[in-house]
């Protein structure tokens, strides 16, 4: 026994020639978001979120975002369920389709959106005919946050509703419960911490969204200008100050890493 511990040990250790190339990657994941801190007029900092332009960006990215997050519940949770119950060829060719907004780049699924909901798009006619207009409006950013956010969902909670239920679903359905009732009283209970955890990602996701924004939605002040593109516009010479702009993108830096270290230690309380 006393011989197989220090093999087990030798065989978790990492080489050390490994160890550099971790160390850089560390670096290039954090000095870059250290590298604002420094910029940041931190004394003005609360006068600089609490500008007009910038407090109309806050509301606007938070507005945006819960309205994208409960469409993406609307829509993801349904998926989620096919995703989780249908027979594997399915699910596979579904599940590419639901991770192709990961990593398509952003300007590309604005793009796509704007020629969906375009005057001459294949949904732009037929709104266009009552009167409706998607591409440049608040619709609009709702319409790319919801596009970028919902795989977010979508695979969070998926794989906690492959193991939501389980005999527990099965039993209920042999003494006569409904569909409806084994999902709404032991699959989706069972399956909340994916949700929670799908929810938290997808706004987070839809509250920092640029790229798609901007194709399909435009920047309007007030509009469709999001924090992320109040920061853009500020460094190209018009819209909030910088010094505004450097606090929201700090701020944004802050609220992911509180959701990320929420999630975590919240995950952490539901496996004890």
């Amino acid at each position: 026994m006393n011989a197989v511990r220090p093999a087990r040990e030798a065989g978790g250790r990492i080489p050390p020639l490994l160890l550099a190339p971790a160390v850089l990657a560390v670096a290039l994941l954090t000095l870059p978001l250290l590298a604002l801190l420094p910029r940041v007029d931190w004394a003005g900092a609360p006068q600089a979120l609490t500008s007009p332009e910038a407090l109309a960006a806050v509301s606007l990215s938070l507005r945006t975002g819960l309205v994208a997050v409960g469409c993406c519940l609307i829509l993801g949770v349904p998926l989620a369920l096919v995703l989780a119950r249908a027979p594997s060829p399915v699910a596979a060719a579904l599940r590419v389709l639901v991770t192709l907004p990961l990593v398509l780049p952003p300007l590309v699924g604005g793009l796509a959106l704007l020629y969906l909901f375009g005057r001459q798009g294949w949904l732009g006619q037929a709104t266009g005919a009552v009167g409706i207009s998607v591409p440049f409006t608040t619709a609009a950013v709702v319409l790319a946050q919801t596009f970028v956010a919902l795989p977010f969902l979508v695979i969070s909670l998926e794989g906690a509703l492959r193991t939501a239920g389980g005999r527990a679903a099965t039993v209920a359905a042999t003494l006569g419960a409904s569909r409806w009732t084994v999902l709404r009283r032991i699959t989706l209970p069972r399956a909340m911490p994916g949700l929670i955890a799908g929810t938290v990602l997808a706004f987070a996701r839809a509250v920092g969204e640029f790229g798609a924004t901007a194709m399909v939605a435009g920047n309007a002040p007030g509009r469709t200008q999001t924090i992320p593109m109040a920061i853009y516009t500020a460094f190209n010479g018009a819209g909030v100050s910088r010094d505004s702009a450097l606090a929201l993108a700090v701020l944004l830096v802050i609220v992911a890493l509180v959701i990320l270290i929420g999630l975590r230690d919240w995950r952490r309380r539901e496996a004890w």
